[in-house]
């Protein structure tokens, strides 16, 4: 499995040769910077260690974390179980995808901070009129006398949004190695400029058949 960490810049479109219209999202995949090997022997574990947009004003911690392997420190850093034989300091661009690719994009949906149960949960809501002072209201949350508690898995106002979500099988349509851009048709989540990780779908292993029984 591959994979490369980026931002989402945009919605947009990209004519196809036969003249059809595809809805993509651009992706800046990279480049990235390889700042660390994890392996099972020390930390129990394998795993790439990607870096992405170098800065200067890092703390004193990340600093040496950068420092051990005489890299820049970065602002954003993931890990990610891939397969390929990384190097420290190898550079990952947007050309370890190609077009017509099916892959897996994981990002943060848009926090939406505290939200009432109509927006979170899409709740109908009381009465417009006639008197009622119960419009957005939660109203009843629970029996009385038994459980004499709130029933598990009611849905209550709450933080909304801000959540770790992974849209699978989407389909790379163009592939820009000069600007390491990907253009993935679809959605994927996340505002613009958030941190997303492109992976590809894993290869499926095929399971024979059973041979068929003789028959008698």
């Amino acid at each position: 499995m591959r994979g490369i960490i980026g931002r989402k810049l945009r919605m947009s479109q990209v004519f196809l040769a036969n003249g059809d219209v595809e809805p993509v999202t651009v992706i800046q995949a990279g480049p990235c910077i390889v700042v660390q090997r994890k392996t099972k022997e020390n930390d129990g574990y394998d795993a790439v260690q990607f870096g992405l947009d170098p800065y200067d004003n890092a703390n004193k911690p990340k600093t040496g974390h950068f420092q051990k392997n005489s890299l820049k420190p970065m602002k954003v850093m993931r890990e990610m179980q891939v397969e390929t034989d990384y190097k420290v300091g190898d550079e990952v661009k947007a050309d370890i995808f190609a077009e017509g690719e099916m892959v897996a994009v994981i990002g943060y949906t848009k926090g939406r901070g505290f939200a009432g149960g109509m927006k979170r949960w899409g709740w109908h809501g009381g009465r417009a009129s006639h008197g009622s002072t119960s419009h957005r209201r939660i109203g009843s949350v629970g029996s009385n006398t038994y459980p004499g508690r709130v029933w598990r898995g009611r849905t209550l106002p709450g933080r909304y949004g801000n959540e770790r979500v992974t849209i699978k099988n989407l389909k790379v349509i163009k592939v820009d190695p000069v600007a390491s851009l990907l253009y993935v048709r679809g959605a994927i989540p996340g505002p613009n400029q958030g941190v997303v990780m492109v992976q590809s779908a894993p290869e499926r292993k095929r399971v024979p058949a059973p041979a068929a029984k003789a028959a008698k």
